[in-house]
């Protein structure tokens, strides 16, 4: 288990990087071999990221339930991209067959969200906690100074 950082702290990065937010939504607990394969397909997709560093893969969060959240970062847009579509990657033959499947039941739905984000536009502060979302990627930094409030990690002048 990571050791929790007692300090205040935020991560920075000077470099943009992309949100990516990915999911499924079990519609009928009842039909498992509609929604299980599904489950089952990311689990291999992120040993195949971890594995290759240099597809763009950065870190992940992920929170299970009805519907399951994986908060992922990565280095930018075009590796996201080159990602799903490539022909050797974990991901297209799931996605090919997630979609043949789709068309014969709602058992299951899936989704996602991009964020492309430049830096400056973030704010994140983390104190008693493990490396945790940007906290894994980004630069941290005791949270002092102008990064002692949202408003100055923003670089937004202060309210006085």
């Amino acid at each position: 288990m990571p050791a929790i950082n007692r300090e205040r702290v935020t991560a920075t990065t000077t470099e943009p990087f992309v949100l990516f937010l990915i999911g499924m939504r079990i519609n009928n607990w009842f039909a498992i071999h509609r929604w299980l394969p599904v489950f089952l397909a990311m689990p291999k997709m992120l040993t195949e990221l971890h594995i290759q560093r240099e597809l763009g893969f950065r870190s992940y969060e992920m929170w299970l339930g009805r519907t399951i959240i994986l908060v992922q970062y990565w280095e930018s847009p075009e590796k996201l991209i080159e990602y799903s579509a490539a022909k050797e990657s974990q991901h297209l033959p799931a996605w090919r067959a997630f979609n043949r499947a789709a068309r014969t039941s709602p058992a299951v739905g899936i989704w996602h969200e991009t964020y492309v984000i430049d830096p400056g536009k973030t704010e994140n502060v983390y104190v008693n906690m493990p490396p945790f979302g940007f906290g894994k990627v980004g630069e941290i930094q005791v949270a002092t100074g102008k990064r002692n409030s949202a408003r100055g990690r923003l670089g937004k002048p202060s309210a006085d």
